[in-house]
Parts: structure tokens; sequence; C-alpha cells
């Protein structure tokens, strides 16, 4: 009985600490999963801080067909330099969507978040909810650099803001199920 009381009091603080199950930049606020659905919130969230960011890539493809893997990132290709560091990501994925226009990301590298985003995977879901913070932080004072973000315990799905809201609460969707 002990042990059963202390597993259901994990999951509903896991619950409580995955609450908010995405953000969003500016205008592009996701809202949060629906208030009957604490369990699956807490089953997720254990569930995501197994995954690598090239897996949740993977589990995404299940709800956005046109999603293909550009770059799973290691020490020394992560642009951002936060790969493996203090505070950083565990691990860190590009991926395109073949409904971002061509035309729209002419010249940007292959592993643009422009061309459909990328998943960065941390320890805590706090770690990734002050990752995007920061991101909308910098995208205030540069509107062309906004983008959609989702989180899933860990893990930041990041998602060109070149995509219509419709198209991007595809991801929503994916991130619910990681």
């Amino acid at each position: 009985m002990h042990i059963r009381t202390t597993v259901v009091g994990l999951a509903l603080a896991g619950a409580l600490v995955s609450g908010c199950s995405s953000t969003g930049s500016s205008d592009n606020a996701s809202s949060a999963s629906s208030k009957g659905a604490n369990s699956e919130a807490a089953a997720s969230a254990e569930k995501s801080d197994a995954l690598t960011a090239k897996q949740a890539v993977a589990g995404l493809k299940n709800f956005i067909p046109g999603l293909k893997l550009v770059r799973d990132y290691t020490e020394a290709s992560d642009p951002n330099h936060l790969l493996g560091r203090p505070g950083g990501y565990t691990s860190k994925a590009a991926f395109s969507d073949s409904r971002v226009s061509s035309a729209d990301v002419e010249g940007l590298g292959e592993d643009a978040v422009e061309r459909g985003g990328s998943v960065e995977v941390f320890k805590t879901a706090e770690e990734a909810r002050a990752r995007a913070k920061y991101i909308e932080t910098i995208a205030k004072s540069m509107p062309g650099a906004t983008e959609y973000h989702y989180i899933a315990g860990g893990i930041l799905i990041r998602v060109s803001n070149l995509l219509t809201p419709t198209q991007a609460k595809d991801y929503e969707t994916g991130a619910k199920s990681l």
C-alpha cells in the first residue's frame, strides 16, 4: 500500500511539473494538454526523458509524414555549443518539413530551423522551458526569428514560423505522444 501511494504521489508530482506541455513565441502560443490528462502527462514526461533527439524526431514523423531528419548533432557539430555542456541539452537533431516552401528558405543551411525545426533534449522540463524562454526573448527583438515551441518533459521541439498555425499543431499532437 505504501509503495502504491508513493507511485501515485510521484505521478501527480510529475503531472504538476509538466503541467504546461507547451509554450509559444509571441502570438504562436499553444494550449496545454486537456485537464483530464494528468496521469498521461506524467507518463509522457517519464517516457520522453529516455528519448534522444533523433528518437524524438522519429516519433514526430508518425504525425508529420513530410518530416525528414537532417542532422543528428555531436558535441563537435553543435552550432550553439550547448550539447553536453552544463545547462545545455543532452542531444539535438534538426529536421526539415516538406510543407515549408523551398523559395522561403533559399540560402539557408540544410539544418536551419526555418526549414522545419529542431529537437533539443534536456535533463529536465524546467531546463527545456528556460531554453524556450531564452529563444523567445531573443525573437522579440528580431521578429523574423520567431518560432513555435512545444515541450514534452525535457524535450523542446522548435518549429519553423514558416508553417501555418494549423500545420504547426501537428507538432503539438506529436509532442503529446513522446
